[in-house]
């Protein structure tokens, strides 16, 4: 195991350099443009319902596809190359919408599932790689940092993107459409050239496999073998469908909150202004609820989160001024990274090292699902209540749900039991 700090901030990296997407494409541009131009003259309810189905079929894919090429991954140490082969997806991707032209909703919403596969692709194997580059003492923080990097390097580049969206001219574009389409082209350079420290620098520790069975097939047996473990560890099924549900609420609020904004009417700015607040509030926030796992308790510190994120759900729901837009951007941005971060540490606690790409694909795998059922939900339930703010309350009863989960998940416990069930 490589614990010395070049793997270290080589991997948390790859969060600085993959989080430009997540953060121009995903929660920025993508959704404005793709109200106001590629699916131009559609009522907003409808385009967000298309917005809402392209996440899911996108989450929905991965969930197909993760957790065997997880398996496989970790049986041939594969899990490096299966993560560039996945960014260099969602790179290609976040390029291609350049060239898509006015009201073509439809290639817009196929180029943007492709991104998205690659993108959370990547993901499943960068998390694979947390216990290469951590210990049990260090893996909070490391886990924090990497989402701390994450807010960091994604709201730079999202910040330059937005400058050159507001001063258009400036940079030599005729309009903001092209200021627009050229803020995607960045974020494949940003997401390429940032990630080269992880694929130089972090060493993914080989396993001695000397099976002669295709890889698939070894892939396969391990994945059947692997989730019938998990079927019988109580345990860690218990944490992973907690996690599912809370996680759930998080993703949705994330893919979904400009959209909500602008179904109440507030202006692009103060929409942008927000994600902006998001990142760099984010980015020392992430830091210190990594600390505060450190010194009070993991599971607590992710407690508090669920609380404030129930909290802010409820508020959205009944928010009519655009300040109070803002402060729920702070309040999110206090939480979100902590909640994120400290859940992988959490979970990465519970399970061994040379199962860490399989185990991590389940993970992965739930927490995708997760984001096929919430923006399905919110598409579902603003179509029928025609509100979107009924859409947004109903995102609640994630974080109540896992909540109460939660509470029964012993840590330790789950984590001899599932190296006992291992050996």
């Amino acid at each position: 195991m490589n614990n010395n700090k070049k793997s270290v901030y080589s991997w948390a990296l790859y969060d600085w350099a993959n989080s430009a997407y997540a953060t121009t494409v995903m929660a920025g541009f993508f959704p404005l443009f793709f109200k106001a131009y590629y699916s131009a003259d559609v009522d907003a309810t409808v385009s967000t319902a298309q917005l809402g189905i392209a996440n899911s079929i996108s989450s929905f894919v991965i969930v197909l596809i993760a957790p065997l090429l997880g398996a496989i991954a970790d049986s041939a140490s594969l899990k490096k190359r299966f993560l560039f082969l996945f960014a260099y997806l969602g790179i290609l991707m976040a390029a291609a919408l350049v060239f898509v032209g006015k009201g073509e909703w439809e290639i817009a919403a196929f180029i943007y599932v492709l991104g998205n596969i690659g993108f959370m692709g990547s993901n499943t194997f960068y998390d694979g790689l947390l216990p290469s580059v951590s210990n049990d003492k260090n893996v909070d923080f490391v886990s924090g940092l990497g989402f701390a990097l994450g807010y960091l390097g994604g709201g730079i580049l999202f910040g330059l993107n937005v400058w050159m969206l507001q001063d258009f001219t400036l940079f030599g574009f005729e309009n903001e459409a092209q200021a627009i389409k050229a803020s995607f082209i960045t974020v494949a350079l940003w997401w390429f050239i940032f990630s080269l420290p992880l694929m130089l620098f972090v060493h993914e520790k080989k396993n001695e496999n000397t099976d002669t069975t295709p890889l698939i097939m070894q892939g396969y047996l391990r994945l059947k073998n692997t989730f019938s473990k998990v079927k019988s560890l109580k345990g860690l099924l218990l944490f992973l469908i907690a996690y599912w549900l809370y996680i759930d609420g998080v993703d949705t609020i994330i893919r979904m909150a400009v959209d909500y904004g602008m179904a109440l009417g507030f202006g692009t700015d103060t929409l942008i202004l927000s994600l902006l607040i998001v990142q760099f509030v984010g980015f020392p926030a992430t830091l210190l609820f990594a600390k505060l796992a450190e010194f009070w308790d993991t599971k607590k510190a992710i407690y508090l989160a669920i609380g404030v994120y129930f909290f802010v759900t409820l508020w959205s729901a009944t928010m009519t001024q655009e300040y109070e837009f803002y402060i729920l951007a702070v309040i999110i941005a206090l939480v979100q990274g902590g909640i994120q971060a400290l859940s992988r540490s959490y979970y990465s606690k519970m399970i061994p090292l040379h199962h860490s790409a399989e185990f991590f694909a389940f993970y992965n795998f739930l927490g995708k699902f997760a984001a096929i059922l919430g923006p399905l939900l919110v598409a579902m339930v603003a179509l029928i209540s025609e509100s979107s703010r009924v859409a947004i309350a109903s995102v609640a009863i994630f974080f109540v749900l896992g909540a109460i989960l939660l509470y029964f998940v012993d840590e330790k416990k789950i984590a001899a039991e599932v190296r006992s069930s291992l050996d």
